[in-house]
């Protein structure tokens, strides 16, 4: 299964949205969690980082310590 073939059940079932740019497009939230988040509430929304190349992920992973732990603390390999 590709990647996009995956995705396409992700969004077609409603799991899951589809990939846009936190750094361009915003965080995608709800009127609510926009809300909450203007109000001093801390929603949580989960993200999912997706790589271009495993080059890429290395370079993210040695910067970015929650990519590694929240991945280990889950029982995923990386």
């Amino acid at each position: 299964m590709t990647f996009e073939e995956w995705l396409q059940i992700g969004l077609k079932e409603g799991w899951c949205g589809p990939t846009v740019c936190e750094t361009h497009d915003g965080l995608p939230m709800s009127i609510d969690e926009e809300d909450a988040y203007e109000n001093g509430e801390d929603p949580c929304i989960h993200i999912i980082r997706l790589y271009d190349s495993q080059l890429e992920k290395s370079e993210v992973e040695k910067n970015h310590s929650p990519s590694v732990w929240r991945a280990t603390n889950s029982g995923y390999e990386l």
